[in-house]
């Protein structure tokens, strides 16, 4: 059993001398539970220092302990604060390497009658913003050692149609275009960046789901399986790629189709 799996990270100095980590330095947004937890666990074990980011203070700092690292109390949808966390990433470990940026919440409303600004704006401000804020404020940390790796945890909702949460799914689908444009974009600087993209997963978010998928036997997948996702792509050499994790499947990255080139002229 791994230190994620058991939910205790080897202490920090004490990772084996094989840690593909060893020296890195991790943020890990959205890190007090769930998939962020899961996530730092597995960077720690893997030999990366850790800074958890969240609004939740107790269960941040929690993570944080377990792993040895730091917490940093952030909202991902304000730019200063994605700028504070890269900051204080810096100060505590003298530069930043990966960025996990994994916070997200389900909108809550659809566009018609139930249609909610407060809430569509919630949404899109921690699934959409949270990522190109966070992107935009760690480049220069990730530029200033040379290069990096940035992980943005999308969502099978960002691969397929989501009629029970279409915003949701529109501010995922944004993810995973944000992620296959900034691939090759980004990667003349040394910076990669992925996305992972799981199915129902171990996490807050699908709390109010949780009925319906025991009713319908459809499995959840554990939040360690995206982790351990997570520490593959981090430790590739891939980019723009999105990860799709499915129940029974080897997670691996989607095959998108080519989009149709121009025809011929009507009438040619």
């Amino acid at each position: 059993m791994s230190a994620a799996e058991s939910g205790v990270a080897a202490p920090r100095g004490e990772h084996t001398d094989g840690a593909p980590l060893r020296g890195k330095v991790a943020i890990v947004t959205g890190g007090a539970s769930g998939l962020g937890r899961a996530s730092a666990l597995a960077l720690a074990e893997a030999g990366a220092r850790v800074v958890v980011a969240d609004l939740d203070a107790r269960g941040g700092r929690e993570v944080a302990d377990l792993v040895g690292g730091h917490f940093r109390a952030c909202d991902v949808s304000d730019l200063d604060a994605n700028r504070a966390l890269v900051d204080f990433a810096q100060e505590q470990f003298g530069g930043v390497d990966i960025a996990l940026l994994n916070a997200g919440v389900a909108t809550g409303c659809g566009v018609g009658e139930d249609f909610d600004p407060a809430r569509y704006r919630r949404a899109m401000g921690a699934n959409l913003d949270g990522v190109v804020f966070g992107t935009h404020a760690v480049l220069p940390a990730l530029r200033a050692r040379g290069g990096g790796s940035i992980v943005a945890t999308a969502s099978l909702a960002g691969l397929a149609a989501v009629p029970l949460d279409p915003l949701y799914g529109a501010n995922k689908h944004a993810v995973v275009g944000l992620t296959r444009s900034l691939g090759p974009a980004l990667a003349q600087e040394n910076v990669r960046f992925n996305a992972v993209c799981p199915g129902f997963a171990e996490s807050r978010i699908i709390d109010p789901l949780r009925e319906m998928l025991s009713a319908q036997q459809l499995p959840v997948i554990p939040a360690e399986v995206v982790a351990d996702t997570v520490l593959r792509i981090v430790t590739g050499d891939g980019t723009g790629e999105c990860w799709f994790i499915q129940p029974g499947r080897e997670p691996e990255p989607f095959r998108f189709r080519s989009v149709p080139g121009p025809g011929k002229p009507v009438g040619v």
